[in-house]
This record gives structure tokens, C-alpha cells and sequence, in this order.
């Protein structure tokens, strides 16, 4: 279950994020960049929103993976 809301909570993400991949959607290999930092770092707010879980990657940058770091900088974030 967990790893269900996981994956629905970064494909929310790269909907919330402006320029995602040419069809509004973050490719796998951009969301699976971020998965270990979400579960890691973003656990606690994973049912609260995408919004929520992109202000908490930004908020831990300094601890998230480069190739996560990678995703949100390239999407201007």
C-alpha cells in the first residue's frame, strides 16, 4: 500500500511541476530519482499533497540524492 501512495504521490509531483516531460508527466526514470528521498525524507507527508512533498525536497536539498536534485532543477524547482 505504501509503495502504491508512494508512486501516486510522484506522479502528482510531476504533475504539479511546470515543463515536466513533453506529456505533463515525469518520466519514470525522473520519478524513480526521487523515490528513495520521498520515502526517506518525506515520509510523514506523503497523503498531504504534492505541493507538500515538492516544499519538503526543497526543504531537505541538502540531504536529497543529486540525481533527485537533478529532477527538481531541471524543472525549475
Amino acid at each position: 500500500m505504501r509503495k502504491y501512495l508512494l508512486a501516486l504521490a510522484l506522479t502528482s509531483l510531476a504533475f504539479s511541476t511546470v515543463a515536466y516531460a513533453d506529456n505533463g508527466r515525469g518520466t519514470p526514470e525522473e520519478q524513480k530519482a526521487c523515490t528513495r528521498d520521498v520515502e526517506k525524507h518525506c515520509r510523514a507527508v506523503i497523503d498531504q499533497g504534492d505541493f507538500t512533498i515538492l516544499a519538503c525536497l526543497k526543504e531537505n536539498r541538502g540531504k536529497i540524492s543529486v540525481a533527485c536534485d537533478q529532477v527538481l532543477k531541471s524543472h525549475g524547482q
